[in-house]
């Protein structure tokens, strides 16, 4: 299905999941998609190989030529340089994403899932106009984090996996742990309080933003925790990792004409 954009400030937004590659064009800007989602399931293994592949499809399915972002859940060095890939295939360490997943038509922008929703979550949804420390927490397959100051972002913050009266943090409280213990709402609320009271503990944040795609369900488990912070749902829901690599493709590469 092609979707002929003709405005060439627009991006092409990619957000790599543990379950899922989505995908939207945005108007950076304005800080919205225009178009809907459109989303494939994050191949297994999710190795560079296979997940190139499923790129190249989400990128056809939009007939897309021009600067793209993209998000990847772990430690991106130097703006390409996968680090670490706890929830995906380890081969991805040492692989320059932007080097494997962009062409001559199509450069690539990498960014951490985290802090590109954090960016877009700062700039145009809930944390706009706050300053002192905001803490962006995506809960999904795994623990995305990501601190801004004033505003500024602190790249490559990993505090999903930080123990927790020693258990891995991810592997006990985020969505994919309560799915497959099959959690009440209420039951997942008591790990993830624990979990954020100990982020409190680190980081003592003013704020924090909650999203990813259990993001939708705010109003239901918001009110079965206790913290110090105050909690602000995610405004851009599970959309915002789409529209932050798109904002961090504008920031950190000269958006390029299309061709």
């Amino acid at each position: 299905m092609s979707h002929p954009i003709v405005d060439p400030t627009y991006v092409l937004g990619v957000d790599i999941g543990g379950s899922g590659m989505k995908a939207a064009i945005v108007d950076p800007v304005a800080g919205q998609m225009i178009t809907d989602r459109f989303r494939i399931p994050t191949p297994q293994p999710a190795t560079p190989e296979a997940m190139a592949s499923v790129f190249a499809d989400l990128v056809a399915h939009f007939a897309w030529t021009g600067p793209i972002g993209c998000t990847f859940p772990g430690v991106v060095r130097q703006k390409a340089v996968i680090e670490t890939a706890a929830n995906l295939d380890p081969s991805w360490v040492g692989v320059d994403a932007a080097e494997l997943f962009g062409t001559a038509n199509t450069p690539v922008t990498m960014i951490n899932d985290a802090d590109a929703a954090g960016v877009a979550e700062m700039r145009v949804g809930a944390g706009r106009g706050r300053d002192g420390v905001v803490f962006m927490l995506t809960i999904g397959t795994g623990f995305g984090t990501a601190i801004f100051h004033g505003g500024r972002l602190l790249p490559n913050v990993e505090l999903g996996h930080i123990e927790i009266d020693g258990v891995d943090a991810e592997g006990h409280a985020t969505s994919r742990a309560k799915k497959a213990e099959g959690l009440s709402m209420s039951e997942w609320a008591v790990r993830l309080e624990r979990y954020i009271g100990k982020l409190e503990d680190l980081v003592s944040p003013d704020g924090f933003i909650i999203g990813g795609g259990i993001s939708k369900d705010f109003d239901e488990f918001a009110p079965l925790l206790a913290t110090r912070a105050e909690l602000l749902p995610a405004q851009l829901r599970n959309h915002a990792g789409i529209v932050g690599a798109a904002m961090a493709a504008v920031t950190e590469a000269p958006p390029r004409p299309h061709l």
